[in-house]
């Protein structure tokens, strides 16, 4: 399942490190946190979604404690 998300994200750089630790996270298919857009996309398994999301919130705080995700 792919959904997009807003993504309060304060500079290019936090958003590639949350990009990469989402990528991380075991059951993403792919993951975009664009700075430009403030938008977050995440791809990944139907079954896990909502607990894959939770970890992609949790990740994305841990770089920029700050971040709001409008789920």
């Amino acid at each position: 399942m792919k959904k997009s998300f807003k993504c309060e994200v304060d500079c290019a750089n936090c958003a590639a490190k949350m990009e990469d630790a989402i990528n991380k996270i075991d059951g993403v298919k792919s993951a975009r946190v664009n700075f430009m857009t403030q938008k977050l996309t995440l791809d990944a398994d139907d079954d896990r979604y909502d607990e894959i999301l939770d970890a992609a919130v949790k990740a994305c705080k841990k770089v920029e404690p700050d971040c709001e995700i409008e789920i």
